[in-house]
C-alpha cells in the first residue's frame, strides 16, 4: 500500500508540475510574438527526482523547438525550477547579451579616429541600383535626384565597377559586381533585412528610368502621409503600364484603379489594388523584412512578385500605392536582357524572356503549393 500510495502521489506531482508548465510555456508564446525581451519566471519549489528532471528536460527541448526564442529551462534537484527566456540570437546563445550586434548597414568608415565621429551624416534610407555601364548617364541622372540622406549601392552586372568613379558620388557608394546576374538575384544576396535595417525605406530600382519629375524627398514625405508601405512612382503612359501603376494628374497618391474586365479576381486584389511593378518598387523597413523572405533563391528575375506583394501586410489596398504627384518615365532601354545566351535559333532576349515567363508560372505554383501546405496544418 505504501508503494502505490507513494506512485499515486508521485504521479500527481508530475501532473502538477507538467500542467504549470504548459500554462508557462503558452504565456511565453504569447509574449514572444509582442516582445522578444529577457523574461525569468520562478516556479512553485518541488522537491526533484531525477525522473522529474528528465521530463523538464523533455519540457525544454519542446521550447526550443518552437523556434520563437531560445528558452532554457533548468532545474536543480531540490531547486526552484527557473525558466528563462534568452534573447541571444541562434548561435550566439554563449555570448553576454550586450555584447551582441544582430544589424549591420552600409555607412563607410574611416580607417583612423573615434569611430562615433565617422559619420558627419547618418543616412536613413537606401537607394540600390543594378546597372550597366553604358547607362552611366542614366544612372546620374537618378542618383542626383537622392540626397546625402540616402545610402547607394550599385550592382554591376557587367562586371564594370571602377569606371563609375568618373561621378563624385561614386566613390562614397557601395559597388557589388557580378556579371550577368539580376536585380533580384542581388537584393537576395546582399540586402538582408537585417543589414538593411537601419533604413527607413528601401528604393530597388531599374536602372533605365527618367526622373525628371521625380524628387526623393518629397516622395519620402508623400509616403509617410498617406502611410504606404510598399510603393512606386506613377509611370508615365507613353510607354505600356498597368492601370494600377499609371500616373494620375488629380490625385497625390492612388491605390486603387480600374483595369479590362475578369483582368482581376476582385477590385481590391492585384492588380486593381494593393499593387505596384516591380521596376521601381519602394518598401518600408518592416515590409521589406517580409517580402525579402517571400523572393525564391533561384528565381532571379522575380517575376510574380509584385502580384504577391500583397501576402506581406493587412489591408494591403490601403498600404500598397501609387505616387502620381512624383512620378518618372520608363526608357525600357534594352541591356541585362540582351545578354542571354543564343540557341535554337533565338535572340538572346527571347531566351531570357522565355526563362521570365517560366520563373512566374513557378513561383505562382511554389506560392500556392505552400499555402495549401500552410492550410492543411493548420486544419490538423
Amino acid at each position: 500500500m505504501g508503494s502505490i500510495h507513494r506512485v499515486k502521489v508521485e504521479t500527481g506531482r508530475r501532473l502538477i508540475l507538467l500542467a504549470m508548465c504548459g500554462v508557462v510555456v503558452g504565456f511565453f508564446l504569447g509574449y514572444s510574438i509582442s516582445r522578444p525581451s529577457a523574461v525569468k519566471v520562478e516556479m512553485p519549489r518541488f522537491s526533484l527526482n531525477a525522473e522529474d528532471d528528465r521530463y523538464m528536460k523533455m519540457i525544454n527541448e519542446a521550447l526550443l523547438y518552437t523556434g520563437l526564442g531560445s528558452f532554457g529551462l533548468s532545474s536543480s534537484l531540490g531547486d526552484s525550477v527557473k525558466i528563462h527566456e534568452v534573447a541571444n540570437p541562434r548561435g550566439a546563445e554563449s555570448l553576454p547579451p550586450g555584447i551582441i550586434e544582430p544589424y549591420s548597414d552600409f555607412y563607410l568608415h574611416r580607417l583612423q579616429g573615434d569611430p562615433s565621429e565617422d559619420l558627419v551624416v547618418k543616412p536613413k534610407y537606401l537607394l540600390a541600383l543594378t546597372v550597366g555601364y553604358p547607362q552611366k548617364d542614366m544612372v546620374n541622372s537618378i542618383v542626383s535626384k537622392f540626397s546625402e540622406n540616402f545610402s547607394v549601392i550599385l550592382f554591376h552586372y557587367d562586371g564594370k565597377a571602377s569606371e563609375w568613379d568618373q561621378f563624385e558620388w561614386s566613390r562614397r557608394a557601395i559597388h557589388i559586381s557580378v556579371k550577368k546576374q539580376t536585380k533580384w538575384w542581388y537584393a537576395k544576396r546582399f540586402l538582408h533585412p537585417n543589414i538593411v535595417a537601419q533604413y527607413d525605406y528601401i528604393f530597388i530600382w531599374d536602372e533605365d528610368l527618367d526622373v525628371e519629375h521625380f524628387n526623393a524627398e518629397e516622395y519620402i514625405k508623400l509616403i509617410r502621409k498617406h502611410d504606404l508601405e510598399i510603393s512606386q512612382p506613377g509611370l508615365d503612359p507613353s510607354y505600356f503600364v498597368w492601370s494600377m501603376t499609371k500616373k494620375r494628374d488629380d490625385v497625390e497618391v492612388h491605390k486603387e484603379a480600374e483595369d479590362k474586365p475578369n483582368w482581376c479576381a476582385g477590385p481590391l486584389l492585384p492588380p486593381c489594388a494593393a499593387f505596384v511593378e516591380i521596376m521601381a518598387p519602394v518598401f518600408s523597413r518592416e515590409a521589406w523584412r517580409c517580402v525579402w523572405h517571400m523572393i525564391q533563391n533561384d528565381l532571379v528575375h522575380g517575376w510574380g512578385l509584385d502580384l504577391a506583394l500583397q501576402k506581406c501586410l493587412e489591408v494591403p489596398h490601403e498600404r500598397i500605392g501609387v505616387v502620381d504627384a512624383q512620378w518618372i518615365k520608363h526608357k525600357a532601354v534594352p541591356s541585362l536582357g540582351n545578354q542571354g545566351q543564343t540557341g535554337d535559333g533565338r535572340q538572346p532576349w527571347e531566351g531570357v524572356r522565355a526563362r521570365c515567363n517560366n520563373e512566374w508560372r513557378e513561383f505562382e505554383r511554389r506560392m500556392d503549393r505552400a499555402e495549401k501546405d500552410c492550410y492543411c496544418n493548420i486544419i490538423i
